[in-house]
């Protein structure tokens, strides 16, 4: 322990109190006792390269090519994504792959190729092998949109897990995108990321790194196509990006260099390559379908963390419905230094819960509960006691439970990478169900147990099952939360067969979609927060999780009256929307920020209300495409290099284009708008992109604008289905997809194609369907076109 350590445990001690400080030094103590005599010593390395290539052995989709001291498969599959594995990896056992890995592609066939090399070639992408080991993905075409040199091993002499890393070159004008949940992004500018989750602090801004979600996915956009590749290890790594630069005049290109260096696990990855929708449905179909969210959990979320019980709540609850405040979920979490535990939320203060959960329900709200991984403890517990009599909880390596420290104290922690475990810690949902609560939101799952000095995590030494592999946390690590959204994802679904379950968590890894959605921890403070939080939505869509959002203030008190509207205005327009309140948060109530901010609070809401149709159709197709709410400017046209650079903009959809105000003091903001015509829907004017444009920003509102030609399912006053149509240019036509039934129940309804199409001097809405074309079954309402032109 040295001095910067001791000081750290003092802070420690100051922060959370004396005796939970002291728990928290004896913890890591004991952590890194445990990881000296369990973690084996590193001592000298050997590096290892391929070598040449000796010989090939063609199979089904792909080959097998040796080289002399390593071997390298290939697989393509039917769903035209490419798998590669050196030293004998084969794409499972894997956490991230939904289900069997998909056939392989009768039709790809493993050929010769220039100067001693290898080919494989599909009807997409042609991978080629140089005679040293260099992986090349080439477009049918020839072009060349990855370039990835032989890989090198270091390799312990006395035998151990090898490190090794993975240099990898893209165009030169190519931008990356990824990597989980990163506040600096969207676009990754030269420098290192971290692949470890990590517990976020309080806050979050910009420049931090490295987040609760990393993922090694990156998505690469650049003139010669776009291509997605994830590296299937969860050991901890780091990536060093730097982006290329062209020559100018006949000067030569600089390649831009990805380079990825991990502790161990198995070298194997797979690319997928094409449009943008094409890359993230293979994606999806590979790591699984995103999860279908109830309808209010699209709503809005009120987080209440204060120690109050349940007439504290009724209270809040009626303030936001008397100010015209819509809520549609409430969330029972517990103050800061609250001591809470797993699946015992909110007993002392909310004894009659289940009655409060009805009266909320009746009114349209449902209730959230916070489940964290650690467990008290305390013999006598139940939860404690089944798991210690299951022998659910995580071990050392020396065969002892491993203890920590979290918010209920000394904890343990369930191996959920444990089948058997998972089927247990699934089955507690069902009494937090039965008590009302209809959703789950996991926290500290990184896991994070508290340390004084060292990470706030299990020891790396500790032992976990990793479903029959048997493995240690430096493997199971970053795949922890993930399987506990998938124990309580299974566990939600049996109790409640007629509801679609909501699970989502602060931490998670590639696939973690398949179980629900996430928020990243943390909150966004100040006005470099707005611009983070809109990073980490449009990172985590691009790498398959499609429903997610930052905390709208959290722990920085009061924010400034126009900080806290902006905050709102931009997460009315995000997948998952969820604001705090209550003093254990350092917050008042909304109304307090004046008259008129309420009443601009009030108009985002109500918007948000509004588009909850469009919100759940965006859902659908999600899960049948892959396709996330929040996409890039660029999503349609990455070949266009202006809009890969914007930051500030991103669509909601195919239809809405967002500008939120992401700076004090603006009124007016620039919008760079696609290809096509665009209508600003709060003045209904025209404009015709490409272009950059200079619109009005408002305290009431940020700049939204609407495609030509869009078909937008939403709420009409009446509270019930209505189509709003905005006007395609003369001579052309549009279209939307709407979900007839949009219900909370678990089957997935066909979508219905409407089309939009001029007629003379009328627009016209058809309906898509096995029957023929038919007049829609809900009310249209026309914009665009003029004043006095809008009801059908």
């Amino acid at each position: 322990m040295d001095g910067r350590d001791l000081v750290r445990s003092v802070k420690s001690v100051g922060s959370v109190g004396a005796a939970q400080g002291l728990r928290t030094v004896r913890a890591a103590w004991r952590r890194r006792r445990t990881d000296a005599t369990g973690l084996p010593p590193r001592g000298p390395e050997r590096a290892r390269v391929p070598g040449t290539v000796r010989e090939v052995e063609a199979e089904p989709g792909g080959g097998v090519v040796r080289f002399d001291r390593s071997e390298l498969r290939i697989l393509v599959a039917v769903n035209g994504a490419v798998f590669w594995g050196w030293d004998g990896a084969a794409p499972t056992p894997s956490h991230a792959l939904a289900g069997r890995c998909p056939e392989p592609d009768p039709r790809a066939a493993l050929e010769p190729d220039k100067d001693g090399g290898w080919r494989v070639v599909a009807e997409r992408v042609t991978v080629a092998v140089s005679r040293h080991g260099a992986v090349e993905v080439l477009t049918p075409g020839g072009v060349t949109l990855r370039r990835d040199l032989p890989p090198r091993w270091w390799e312990p002499v006395g035998g151990g897990a090898a490190r090794w890393g993975q240099r990898s070159e893209v165009p030169a004008d190519a931008r990356f995108f990824g990597l989980g949940g990163r506040a600096v992004g969207p676009r990754l500018r030269d420098g290192t990321y971290r692949l470890w989750n990590t517990a976020p602090g309080r806050v979050f801004g910009p420049g931090d790194d490295p987040s609760s979600i990393t993922m090694p996915v990156q998505l690469v956009v650049a003139d010669a196509g776009t291509h997605l590749v994830f590296h299937d290890s969860s050991w901890d790594g780091t990536v060093t990006l730097r982006e290329g630069e062209e020559g100018a005049g006949s000067g030569h290109d600089r390649a831009g260099t990805s380079e990825l260096r991990m502790d161990g696990g198995p070298l194997r990855c797979w690319v997928m390559v094409g449009t943008p929708a094409r890359v993230l449905l293979a994606w999806a179909s590979l790591t699984g379908a995103p999860a279908l969210p109830p309808v209010w959990a699209l709503g809005h979320h009120l987080a209440y963390e204060g120690l109050g019980g349940e007439e504290e709540v009724r209270r809040v609850v009626a303030g936001h419905r008397e100010h015209g405040l819509p809520v549609d979920a409430v969330h029972l979490g517990a103050g800061r230094f609250d001591a809470r535990q797993v699946f015992t939320v909110g007993r002392e203060r909310f004894p009659e819960l289940p009655v409060l959960a009805d009266e909320l329900r009746r009114d349209g709200i449902r209730l959230v509960s916070v489940v964290g991984p650690a467990v008290g403890a305390v013999p006598g517990d139940a939860v404690y006691d089944e798991g210690t009599a299951l022998d659910a909880f995580v071990r050392d390596s020396s065969g002892e439970v491993v203890r920590g420290v979290a918010w209920p104290g000394d904890a343990v922690f369930p191996d959920f990478t444990h089948p058997r475990v998972r089927a247990w810690w699934g089955g507690l949902y069902a009494e937090s169900l039965a008590r009302g609560f209809a959703g789950f939101r996991h926290d500290l799952d990184e896991p994070t147990s508290f340390t004084a000095f060292g990470e706030p995590t299990l020891p790396r030494s500790a032992r976990h099952a990793l479903d029959g592999r048997a493995g240690d946390h430096r493997e199971a690590h970053n795949v922890y939360a993930l399987c506990m959204a998938e124990a309580a994802f299974e566990g939600v679904r049996d109790p409640a067969p007629h509801e679609r379950p909501f699970v989502f968590s602060r931490s998670g890894w590639a696939g973690m979609q398949r179980y629900g959605g996430t928020w990243p921890g943390g909150a966004a403070t100040g006005w470099a927060g707005l611009r983070a939080g809109l990073a980490l939505v449009l990172g985590l869509g691009l790498c398959g999780v499609p429903c997610s959002g930052p905390d709208l203030g959290g722990f920085d008190g009061d924010p400034p009256p126009e900080l806290y509207l902006r905050r709102l205005q931009l997460g009315a327009y995000l997948p998952l929307l969820r604001t705090h309140t209550g003093p254990c948060a350092g917050r008042g109530e909304p109304w307090g920020f004046g008259a008129e901010v309420l009443e601009h609070a009030r108009a985002a809401l109500v918007e948000r209300r509004r588009l909850l149709p469009y919100f759940m159709t965006l859902a659908h197709l999600a899960r049948r495409t892959g396709a996330p709410y929040v996409r890039p400017l660029w999503w349609s046209a990455p070949e266009e290099r202006a809009l890969r650079d914007c930051e500030d903009a991103f669509l909601l959809g195919d239809f809405l284009l967002v500008a939120p105000v992401l700076a004090p003091g603006v009124d007016r903001r620039t919008v760079p708008l696609p290809r096509g015509r665009w209508y600003d829907t709060a003045t209904e004017r025209a404009y015709e992109g490409p272009a950059r444009v200079l619109v009005e920003a408002p305290p009431e509102r940020i700049p939204v604008f609407a495609r030509a030609g869009a078909v937008l399912p939403v709420r009409g006053e009446d509270g019930g289905p209505e189509l709003e149509v905005w006007a395609p240019a003369r001579g052309r036509t549009g279209g939307g997809w709407v979900v007839p039934d949009a219900g909370h129940g678990r089957e997935d309804p066909e979508l219905e194609r409407l089309t939009v199409r001029w007629a003379g001097p009328r627009l016209v809405v058809e309906r898509e369907g096995a029957d023929g074309a038919g007049a829609p079954a809900c009310p249209v309402r026309f914009r665009g076109l003029g004043p006095g032109r809008g009801q059908m």
